[in-house]
């Protein structure tokens, strides 16, 4: 029962590539088409060879002999025309279904949750994204061109060799026999190697991904040697598994060249015997010989191709692992929708929350609170307080174990996502900055936004004072994570998006941390006539964002262990006047 299980598995992750041919029906019945056409005629070039021996050469009719060499030319012209449209029309169809199967899985691990990237590699993503799909092309575009085209003229060459001779055919059968039964062993073998070697080729990829993204603490560690070494050992280990790769298949290969070319000379003797002795024509001969090469070039053919299937198989499994993985937070069948975006309360009713890569670390617990429409809430506290994970909830990145949380009345368990985080804007602590522009960097927050909106949001950001000096304005490429700009300037383009997307539930994560004292007035005059008529949570160190806030939400393992304003707070003496002393020590 295991093996069975097994074998079926080892071809089950290239059948369900089936789906991604149905939309493209058409094009492969005209491939099909075509590959009969141009099979059918390959398959006649002996016969016109044996015509032109026996019919031409041999009872010298010259007349006879041009007409088979004009039908052998015909042949070949449709032969070669077929072949090349039969070859564009399936590779054409192997780069669209890849690019679907690409295209496929990105949109899905974007809908991962980012409890799936506490677990899992970036590297080990982009590894299953190009290498292995990469692998599948190889198979499902000259793959399977070469599959279908050696198959049906081995297939085709096997019927017109026991038409020509059936005995000769028996030695042939016998020859393609010898090669299956290697194929079967070797082929387990080769898949096998080849899913351990595209784990370590993932592996490779992790590292370097890791690296580059920390590449400026890397250096500044002189980590430099270490993780060379690192990498290079993942490297050659991933060299070790493809060298015992290509041994079982150069194995296999020789075998199956050996095998054929010794049957075929066999043939060859046996046949001269026959011809002299007047059982077979010259012309019969040839017509045999010419269908017994198709059969062998077209078996060493197949045999090369399983070892491609095989490490395609194990590319497949890969692929298909990531797309078995779900989101485990999704909008409902029939979501409840939100209210208008001037009417949203939030309300936090006894939640329970652990983090699924720290299980047995409750990150909040029984945690309440209400916060009204309009209201300014800061919440503080020492860090591991939970205080992020408040906007991870809200944002719905991670599902509560217990409790709910409601937006403007819904529980947003509810609601649809997306709808969700329409209403909701965000400045992150750490700034994400794309390689693009500057202009469309900050259009991420209103894709839809116009230039004009563009710049009037960093206008209220503080930004285009600093975006007037780049070489190119808001048209500058700003470079793989912005490392072009400064931490404070990356700070601004956020605060920028947040407020081109002018949602009614404002987060701000010590949004203001990484500015000067100048710009830092500026922001926040900016923040303050953004908050109007918002909803706002703040997470904050900064005393002037404290100071203005409605209320003050005291935080400390996961719960909350004092609100109210700054004054109410220093005069209770507990940890918010700790935190002051410490933090705002003049205010202390």
């Amino acid at each position: 029962m295991p093996k069975t299980k097994s074998r079926y598995r080892r071809f089950s992750s290239l059948i369900q590539l089936i789906d991604f041919f149905k939309p493209y029906k058409l094009r492969m019945l005209m491939g099909f088409f075509v590959l009969i056409i141009a099979a059918a005629a390959a398959l006649a070039l002996p016969i016109a060879v044996k015509l032109i021996i026996d019919q031409g050469y041999l009872l010298q009719h010259s007349e006879m002999q041009n007409r088979y060499f004009l039908l052998l030319l015909a042949i070949v012209v449709v032969m070669a025309v077929f072949s090349a449209t039969r070859y564009y029309l399936v590779m054409w169809l192997g780069e669209r279904i890849v690019a679907d199967l690409r295209s496929k899985l990105y949109r899905h691990v974007l809908k991962m949750e980012p409890a799936f990237f506490e677990t899992t590699r970036t590297g080990e993503v982009l590894s299953r994204l190009t290498t292995d799909t990469t692998l599948v092309q190889s198979v499902i575009g000259a793959g399977i061109s070469i599959t279908l085209r050696s198959t049906l003229l081995l297939i085709g060459s096997l019927i017109m060799l026991s038409v020509t001779n059936l005995e000769l055919t028996a030695l042939i059968l016998i020859i393609i026999l010898l090669i299956v039964l290697p194929l079967i062993f070797f082929g387990r073998k080769i898949r096998r190697l080849s899913r351990k070697n595209q784990d370590c080729i993932a592996e490779s990829s992790g590292i370097a991904g890791e690296t580059f993204n920390a590449i400026n603490v890397l250096q500044s560690y002189n980590l430099e040697d270490f993780y060379s070494h690192h990498f290079n050992v993942s490297v050659e280990n991933s060299f070790t598994t493809a060298k015992h790769r290509l041994t079982a298949r150069a194995l296999l290969s020789a075998f199956a060249v050996f095998t054929v070319f010794s049957g075929l000379m066999a043939i060859i003797w046996l046949g001269a015997q026959w011809v002299q002795a007047g059982k077979i024509s010259l012309g019969e001969l040839s017509q045999f010989l010419l269908y017994g090469v198709m059969v062998a070039t077209n078996s060493a053919a197949l045999s090369e191709v399983w070892g491609d299937i095989q490490r395609a198989a194990g590319a497949m499994e890969r692929i298909l692992e990531l797309l078995k993985f779900q989101p485990g937070i999704m909008s409902p069948k029939n979501p409840h929708s939100l209210p208008a975006f001037t009417h949203d309360s939030i309300h936090f009713q006894n939640i329970f929350f652990n983090y699924p890569s720290r299980p047995e670390q409750q990150a909040l617990h029984d945690f309440n609170l209400t916060i009204a429409p309009g209201e300014t809430i800061a919440l503080v506290g020492p860090s591991g307080a939970g205080k992020s994970t408040v906007f991870q909830l809200l944002l719905r990145f991670y599902a509560i174990q217990q409790g709910s949380i409601t937006l403007g009345g819904v529980d947003i368990a509810q609601a649809d996502i997306k709808q969700l985080r329409q209403h909701i804007a965000i400045v992150p602590q750490e700034t994400s900055i794309f390689a693009t522009s500057v202009m469309e960097n900050i259009r991420f927050g209103k894709i839809a936004a116009t230039d004009a909106e563009i710049k009037t949001a960093a206008k209220a950001a503080a930004a285009d004072e600093f975006i007037q000096r780049l070489p190119e304005r808001y048209d500058t490429f700003l470079g793989e994570r912005g490392l072009r700009l400064s931490v404070g300037q990356r700070q601004r383009i956020s605060i920028a998006r947040a407020i081109l997307k002018n949602a009614p539930v404002l987060l701000l994560d010590e949004a203001t941390s990484s500015l000067d004292a100048e710009s830092e007035k500026l922001v926040q005059d900016a923040l303050q006539h953004l908050m109007q008529n918002r909803t706002t949570l703040v997470i904050a160190h900064r005393l002037a964002t404290v100071l203005k806030a409605d209320r003050i939400v005291v935080m400390n393992h996961g719960k909350i262990v004092a609100i109210g304003s700054h004054q109410q707070l220093l005069e209770q003496k507990g940890l918010y006047a700790r935190l002051a002393a410490l933090q705002f020590g003049e205010m202390s």
